[in-house]
């Protein structure tokens, strides 16, 4: 079994590798980054333009097929809550 020695020269060599790595991820990064990010806002658009047409368009056809009747969906009313009285309120003093 060879055992090789750790040498300054290859600490170094090592170093600068890294350091050279990190500063060309960066300049590509600066390069790409942007065009990726656009395309992936651009497709996240076309996706919410697809969902607004599939729901407008289920929309328009429920409508088309009752004429003459009305439905309101009430399921997103809120209505108010009703608070319990449970009791009365009583305010404490401390008494020295």
């Amino acid at each position: 079994m060879i055992m090789q020695e750790a040498s300054f020269s290859g600490l170094m060599r090592a170093i600068v590798f890294m350091i050279a790595f990190y500063y060309i991820f960066k300049f590509l990064a600066r390069i790409f980054l942007p065009v990726l990010v656009k395309k992936a806002v651009e497709k996240a658009g076309e996706n919410f333009q697809r969902q607004q047409q599939y729901s407008q368009g289920n929309t328009w056809q429920n409508n088309r097929n009752n004429n003459d009747e009305i439905i309101i969906d009430t399921a997103n009313v809120k209505n108010p809550r009703e608070t319990k009285k449970v009791g009365d309120y009583v305010d404490y003093e401390e008494i020295d």
